[in-house]
């Protein structure tokens, strides 16, 4: 399995993933981690709550869209696993948001960038676990 190298797609990513943050912050007072603006989004305490949480959950999923309109190809999507390691994945990253009380976008992002000790240590964990896991699906299992 090859991974592809996007050096400047992935800068341009992560300033726009950085600049979103910041803004979320600076208007709202809020932290951009996924998966408490989706848990907050199923549960919102009031229609404002519902309604910025709907609108970053939209903007995180509308790229492609964009990018259909910019350049008129929806962006190719190869997924090198079966469904079964899709699902598994789903649930162990859903365990681990569960445990680490929060992801990586919340932690990684803005729990680091506010000198947070405990985002960088569950940082560390996610990505010292990322790296194991790759090292033993790639060349322990060969997969």
């Amino acid at each position: 399995m090859e991974t592809v190298f996007t050096p400047w797609a992935s800068l341009g990513g992560g300033v726009l993933i950085g600049l979103a943050a910041t803004l979320l912050m600076l208007f709202l007072g809020r932290i951009m981690g996924a998966t408490g603006i989706l848990a907050g989004l199923l549960t919102p305490s009031s229609g404002s709550e519902f309604a910025w949480r709907g609108a970053v959950l939209l903007g995180m999923v509308s790229g492609p869209l964009a990018l259909l309109v910019i350049t008129g190809e929806m962006p190719a999507v190869q997924v090198p696993v079966s469904t079964a390691m899709l699902i598994g994945g789903g649930l162990l990253v859903g365990i681990g948001v569960t445990f680490g009380s929060g992801c990586t976008s919340g932690h990684g992002v803005c729990g680091m960038a506010r000198l947070s000790v405990r985002s960088v240590a569950a940082t560390l964990t996610f990505m010292i676990t990322t790296f194991a896991t790759v090292y033993v699906v790639r060349h322990v299992l060969g997969a």
